[in-house]
């Protein structure tokens, strides 16, 4: 069960991504081209790494259908390899398939894998954990964690939740210091750290961010009145936040390390909690992604 072309892939289908529907439609399609393609699904990370690891040199290209979370946990298994990570969005934001172009058509899918062009990107080591898009702590922490109570996903419950996390938001305090000097002492709503422009669902946090520059980009967003949330959101999917007051940017290509007592982190929108001081660093080019039609880069 491959695909015709000089390149085979194994799709790893997440069952929970996303809205059910949609899921249950893939699911099914993926059935319905059984002679085209091989797929399983994953019930867990660790059911994932294992099936990758027994399947890894049976395939050149592995895809990730599902959302963020399920794209971090296939790819940290190809990381350093010359194997390809494709993307089947499915998720609630897909921000890093946006930034990659990838599209929820398994054919459109399928024939990029036989052109199995590919670039190399960078990935961002927040501890001993990978990040492929954004990582940070803050609101966007927040809703991370509450949104991975809810039994329901979508767009709306997203918003629902953000508001929420919004309106019980206080500042809390981050240092962040670049090899043993620190730079950062303030109180913050949101730390960003990025790797690509946005936290998906087209809500570009780093505008100028480029996965394959070597650089992670900083956000900062400095307490601001609750009033002008709007604006805020309205700048957020303008991809123009650089342009308040209240947002700071920093680049940097060198490893750092981020002090708060705030403890709920999200890694690609997973939410994860972290205790101590956090360590970033970035790996350059260490990860092939498939190259589509619709790739901007």
């Amino acid at each position: 069960m491959t695909i015709q072309g000089e390149k085979k892939s194994l799709f790893i289908l997440n069952p929970y991504a996303g809205i059910i529907p949609v899921n249950i439609i893939i699911s099914e399609e993926l059935k319905r081209r059984k002679n085209d393609l091989s797929y399983f699904k994953s019930l867990s990370i660790d059911e994932s790494g294992s099936r990758i690891k027994q399947s890894f040199d049976k395939y050149d290209i592995f895809v990730a259908a599902g959302g963020d979370g399920t794209v971090r946990t296939v790819a940290s298994e190809l990381i350093g390899t010359s194997k390809i990570l494709g993307v089947l969005p499915l998720g609630s934001g897909n921000g890093f398939a946006k930034e990659l172009g990838f599209r929820t058509s398994i054919q459109s899918l399928l024939n990029d894998i036989k052109k199995a062009d590919h670039l190399k990107i960078d990935v961002i080591k927040v501890n001993n954990m990978n990040c492929l898009n954004v990582a940070g702590v803050g609101l966007d922490s927040f809703v991370a964690h509450s949104f991975d109570r809810l039994k329901t996903r979508g767009l709306w419950s997203y918003v629902w939740v953000t508001f929420t996390n919004f309106f019980r938001l206080k500042p809390f305090h981050v240092d962040i210091s670049i090899t043993g000097e620190e730079i950062i002492s303030e109180d913050i709503f949101v730390l960003t750290i990025a790797n690509t422009r946005q936290f998906g669902n087209n809500a570009y946090i780093a505008p100028d961010a480029k996965p394959d520059d070597g650089i992670i980009d900083i956000v900062l967003i400095r307490p601001f009145p609750k009033i002008i949330f709007p604006v805020f959101i309205y700048r957020l999917f303008r991809g123009t936040m650089q342009n308040s007051k209240y947002v700071k940017y920093l680049k940097t290509n060198k490893p750092f390390i981020i002090r708060t007592n705030e403890n709920k982190f999200h890694i690609d929108g997973e939410p994860v909690v972290i205790s101590g001081d956090v360590s970033v660093t970035i790996m350059n080019k260490a990860l092939s992604v498939l190259k589509t039609k619709h790739n901007k880069l």
